[in-house]
Parts: structure tokens; C-alpha cells; sequence
């Protein structure tokens, strides 16, 4: 099988969804299928790649370490008739979403969209932010999936966000899945000699981009108390991002500046010899759609303290492999906190078990398995129409779908600012 997948997010970006395409496209590869990734320029990106097509990107969009694709296909074009794929897979609901529509309406394919992210909680980087432009994004992804064959949600919370929301498309639940060997042979010992972290420290860990989506300030402010409670703490903090010169200062104004690593970006062997020289991971995050760092610190058998929310609750079972905190209460996570410490070691086989579920080979699995039913049964070959006046009438419809698909979310948004659940 060939797959198209689109994304405005891709390597050399560090993010969940650059991560998830990445891993889903190794895996389909592994398994003898074909992957062509459409993806924008990022800086820092490999000038050759296989199975990757790069499109021109306005770099840093909105003050962020975003790409914002430009829409110029040509190149595009050429290689998709060259690869000839059987279905595409769209990775968002706008930008290079739409130009995976377009694609799935010329050549008269299928098409799968993840609904990768809850777009009204990342509207802050867009400017004159507001209830009614959080709306829109609701609206916008939610009239995108519609106008696909299928939805993969990657979590049942969000599946079941998505009904409530209105997408009447056909829904399927198939998370980013991990590399449950990689985590599990990481060299945490290695790591802590590396950083000068002392091999009775209590490690806390945190992975992921330090921005605001994220609630690093509520994080923040829980494990700097926590350090300066106990004194064996460190605390590990892998990723990058605005948040970390915050971060820093609350520690250092605390006199605690010692006691925080704060390690950059790191992946592939690197990220697993960082959970593993952890003794608890500490997420703090309300707008997942799948705990995807929660999977991989259990994998590498780290329980987990996180708030109850999408994402989080598919992975933490409460006093089974961590705690999930039903409030935001800061008092209540430096409990957790010393609770999941002093458990760590019963916890962790829990936290292995767990992370089974997620496994690249069980999701992959279930991804390719409806692939193939899109293909063989709700779009089979042999019936799809390649003649010029057919593709002409379907772009046109395409085309007429994504202006009533913008224009209907507008005016739902404009009517009704409140955000949805």
C-alpha cells in the first residue's frame, strides 16, 4: 500500500504530532508499505531525504518555532503522481490539510484525518486571540473531519469529544504508538553521571515543549515546593520552548537553581536514558489529546503524577501506576508527589504493563488495518473514475466544500463565541 501523509509539522520540529507521523510512517515501512510525507521547510532540515517532500514555509510564524507552509503545490503535484498512493492521510485541518483534500479529490482517493490536537487551546499564538477565534478553531476542525472518510481520534476521551462536537464521520481511536524496547534499554545510571545528578537523587521528570499550553506555571511552582521540601530532589526537565526561562528563574529566586536540569531538546537513545534515570514523572498538562510522554516514561517503567484530563487518563491509573489528581490543587500534587516516590518501585511494574497498550506494533497494526478496509471496501480501485472531465467536477466539489466548510465556521463561530466542551 502507499500512503500520502500531510503534515505541517514534521522533523527536524520536536512535537507530538512530528513525533507520531515519524513512527507511524518507520513502522508501515517495516512492514513493506510506502510512505511519501508531505511536509513544509523547516530550518536545520536535511537538504536529502527519502520519502520526503518539502514545501516553501514561512519560518517562526507568530513569534513561535512554527512553519506556516506556503501554498505553492507544484512540486508536490509531481511527486504525488510519481508515488501513486492509494490513500491519504491529513495530520491537520487547515494549511496542508486542505492541500491533502485537494490530493484525495483530484487523484480520487480516500482520506484519513488524526485529530491530532484541541486547536482552541493553542489559539494564544494567534493574534487579537479570543473566545470567538477559539470557537472558529473548534468549528474549523470540526467541519474538516466531516469532509473526511475517516477520523482517527487518539484517545476515547477525545473520540468522544469529537461526537459531542458534531463529526458525523466515522470514528476510530488509534493512538501514536512507542517503541517499547527503545524506553525500556535506556541507560538512566549513564545519564545521571552525565549531568552530575547523585545516584541516591530523587529524580522528578518532565518532557515536553516548555510553552503555555502546557501549564508549566502550575508545574513550576509544584516541583520548585517540592525541592525545597527535600533536599535529595532534582528535578529533570527534557524539552524546550518559552517557558524555560520562567522556569529557571522561579527556581533560581528560590535559591534552588542547583537542583534544576534543564536539558534541552533530546530524542532516540538520548530521551530514553532520560526517563529511565528518573524516579516519578510529573505532567501537568490539561489539553492533551493522548498522553504520549506519559506512555514512554511508564515504558521505561516511570510512574506517573499527572491532572485528570484527555490523554492522561487512558494512561494513569490512579494509585496503580501513579496518581491522576482530580483538581489543580497545588498542595494536593506535592502530596502525590511524596505518595509516588515513596511507591515508586511497586508502581513501576504497573507503569510497564500499561504501556503494552501502546506498543508501535499494536497501533500500527490497528492504523493499517483500517487503511486497508478504506481502500479494499469503502474505496476500492476499481471503481474510482480517472477520467479528465470527472477529476475536473471533483476538485470543483472539493473546492466548494472547503469554502462552505471556512464559511460555515465563521458564522457558527460568530453566533455562538462560547467555547465547546
Amino acid at each position: 500500500m502507499n500512503v500520502l501523509m500531510m503534515t505541517n509539522t514534521y522533523l527536524p520540529h520536536v512535537g507530538g504530532v512530528a513525533r507520531s507521523v515519524e513512527s507511524c510512517a518507520q513502522w508501515l515501512r517495516s512492514r513493506g508499505q510506502r510512505v511519501l510525507i508531505g511536509a513544509p521547510r523547516f530550518e536545520g532540515a536535511p537538504k536529502r531525504e527519502t520519502g520526503v517532500v518539502r514545501i516553501p514555509a514561512i519560518q517562526h510564524w507568530s513569534g513561535s518555532d512554527f512553519s506556516v507552509p506556503l501554498p505553492i503545490t507544484r512540486a508536490l503535484h509531481r511527486a504525488v503522481e510519481r508515488f501513486a498512493p492509494d490513500l491519504v492521510h491529513s495530520h491537520h485541518p487547515f494549511l496542508l490539510g486542505d492541500t491533502a483534500l485537494r490530493v484525495a479529490a483530484e487523484f480520487d482517493l480516500p482520506i484519513v484525518f488524526t485529530h491530532h490536537t484541541l486547536y482552541e487551546h493553542f489559539t494564544h499564538y494567534v493574534p487579537l486571540d479570543s473566545p470567538r477565534i477559539r470557537r472558529f478553531a473548534i468549528e474549523l476542525a470540526t467541519s474538516y473531519a466531516n469532509l473526511c472518510d475517516l477520523v482517527f481520534a487518539p484517545s476515547e476521551s477525545v473520540a468522544e469529544i469529537l461526537r459531542e462536537r458534531g463529526v458525523h464521520a466515522r470514528i476510530e481511536v488509534v493512538p501514536t504508538g512507542i517503541d517499547l524496547a527503545q524506553f525500556a534499554a535506556g541507560d538512566g545510571a549513564a545519564f545521571r553521571r552525565a549531568r552530575k545528578i547523585s545516584a541516591d537523587a530523587i529524580v522528578v521528570g518532565h518532557v515536553g515543549r516548555l510553552a503555555a499550553e502546557k501549564n508549566l506555571v502550575f508545574l513550576g511552582e509544584a516541583l520548585a515546593q517540592f525541592a525545597a521540601l527535600e533536599p535529595l530532589t532534582r528535578v529533570l526537565v527534557v524539552g524546550d520552548g518559552p517557558e524555560a526561562p520562567p522556569l529557571r528563574a522561579r527556581f533560581a529566586e528560590r535559591g534552588l537553581g542547583d537542583r534544576l536540569h534543564l536539558v534541552g531538546t533530546l530524542q532516540g537513545p538520548a530521551l530514553a536514558d532520560a526517563y529511565r534515570a528518573m524516579d516519578v514523572f510529573a505532567f501537568a498538562s490539561t489539553t492533551e489529546t493522548q498522553g504520549l510522554v506519559l506512555a514512554e516514561a511508564m515504558a521505561a517503567g516511570v510512574p506517573v503524577v499527572a491532572i485528570d484530563a484527555p490523554g492522561a487518563r487512558e494512561v494513569v491509573r490512579d494509585r496503580s501506576n501513579g496518581r491522576l489528581l482530580r483538581t489543580e490543587s497545588i498542595r494536593d500534587y506535592l502530596a502525590a508527589l511524596t505518595w509516588t516516590v515513596a511507591g515508586r518501585d511497586r508502581l513501576a511494574a504497573a507503569a510497564r504493563q500499561i504501556a503494552r497498550d501502546f506498543s508501535i506494533d499494536v497501533t500500527g497494526e490497528r492504523a493499517l488495518a483500517h487503511y486497508r478496509e478504506l481502500v479494499q471496501v469503502a474505496h476500492p480501485r476499481a471503481a474510482r473514475d480517472h477520467r479528465p472531465w470527472s477529476e475536473v467536477r471533483r476538485r470543483l466539489r472539493k473546492e466548494w466544500s472547503l469554502v462552505a466548510h471556512r464559511a460555515q465556521s465563521v458564522a457558527r463561530s460568530w453566533d455562538s463565541p462560547k467555547v465547546a466542551p
